[in-house]
């Protein structure tokens, strides 16, 4: 997922929800300036950040990281 995707999520979200940036930033334990910023698109936050978002919000994060396959590679392994 795109960071401008995560993004529009967590701002719709929190729109619909009707929370504004400051009440998101309290009740997460984030801090309002990087409410602002990551809305904005300017700031460039953690996951552990984008976690705590998402968990006030009411959505789930998940991430994979699946390793590339190449010619010379047998091997099956997640990084």
């Amino acid at each position: 997922m795109h960071q401008q995707h995560i993004i529009e999520t967590l701002k719709k979200r929190r729109i619909m929800l009707q929370v504004n940036q400051e009440t998101l930033a309290m009740l997460s334990g984030v801090g309002l300036r990087t409410v602002k910023q990551f809305e904005s698109g300017k700031g460039n936050p953690t996951l552990e950040t984008i976690q705590k978002l998402a968990d006030v919000l009411g959505l789930e994060m998940q991430l994979a990281i699946k390793k590339l396959e190449t010619e010379n590679e047998d091997s099956d392994d997640i990084v």
